[in-house]
């Protein structure tokens, strides 16, 4: 403060951070997971299966961040069994979401996985004891009824999955919910062990895989192999980190919404790239699944304003 002239000059204002950027982190991430299955059935098409390209792609991606987390590698000794969960619960998201990509039709396995706030309403309520409000009764119900129209099969006259592919999307979103409550139970540990784990864990659930299915190695140039690698090894930890980014510098609720964006980028990629077809019933119970989603990011933010 200068008294030179005897007037008190008016302090110089703090550096806030660029708003835009947390916004524009969480965009890129939602875009990026909103049209990975391209570059996925590109590589398929070169001859690199699913599930050779997911182990590949997170391999790479488990090195990179196991050299980030190298320095916090004690903490792996905390709580051993709920770290191995993450890391199963975790595998079997990406790898079921890669192949339900792969087989199924983009926007509507992208919309069932986003049924993940009605599972993570059910194992929050049954395994951290929350309770939902209002707005999280309204989020299961939409997302129930959502789910009941997308799956309605006339043949049997009840909801069920309608192929192989349906039923990875709703794996995936299941157990990224699990592995959303599990994130919670572990934050006091660093954020590059928890995503580590997660990501070695689709190595470990990726490979079992593999070893089941008995899949041939693939017979691709190392332009394929290198491909695969850098999506993993760049996109995949750009991807998390932007995310983890995003995430905190912004309320939960705002970057909730914000990555419904991967629905847009979904949904534009592929009606743009592909010839598929999504019915006016999958629109409907996408809608409902939306709008629940929506209201679970609502809920959010009134807790946040209830806890202040």
């Amino acid at each position: 403060m200068s008294t030179t002239s005897g007037i008190s000059s008016p302090p110089i204002p703090p550096r806030t951070p660029l708003i835009w950027l947390p916004v524009a982190a969480l965009l890129f991430a939602a875009s990026f997971w909103g049209s990975i299955w391209y570059p996925l059935r590109q590589l398929e098409a070169a001859g690199l299966a699913g599930l050779w390209a997911t182990w590949i792609m997170f391999g790479s991606a488990t090195l990179v961040s196991g050299l980030l987390a190298w320095p916090r590698r004690r903490e792996l000794l905390a709580h051993p069994g709920l770290l191995l969960l993450l890391a199963l619960a975790g595998g079997w998201m990406n790898t079921a979401f890669v192949l339900a990509l792969l087989e199924g039709n983009v926007l509507r396995v992208l919309l069932l996985f986003y049924l993940s706030p009605l599972w993570s309403t059910l194992l929050g309520w049954w395994w951290l004891g929350e309770r939902p409000s209002r707005s999280g009764l309204l989020t299961l119900a939409l997302a129930t009824l959502g789910a009941v129209v997308m799956l309605w099969n006339p043949q049997l006259g009840l909801p069920w999955p309608q192929g192989w592919a349906d039923w990875l999307a709703l794996s995936a979103g299941l157990t990224f919910s699990l592995s959303n409550v599990l994130l919670r139970r572990l934050q006091h540990l660093s954020e590059s062990l928890r995503v580590f784990a997660s990501v070695a864990g689709v190595v470990l659930v990726a490979g079992v895989w593999l070893l089941l299915a008995g899949l041939d190695f693939p017979t691709v140039g190392l332009g394929v192999w290198g491909a695969a690698a850098l999506l993993g090894g760049v996109g995949i930890i750009l991807a998390g980190l932007t995310v983890v980014y995003g995430v905190s510098h912004m309320p939960v609720h705002r970057s909730a919404i914000i990555m419904l964006f991967e629905l847009v980028a979904g949904a534009v990629s592929s009606q743009w790239l592909t010839d598929e077809v999504v019915t006016a019933m999958e629109w409907l119970g996408g809608a409902l699944i939306v709008l629940g989603a929506w209201f679970a990011a609502r809920g959010a933010a009134e807790t946040n304003v209830k806890g202040t």
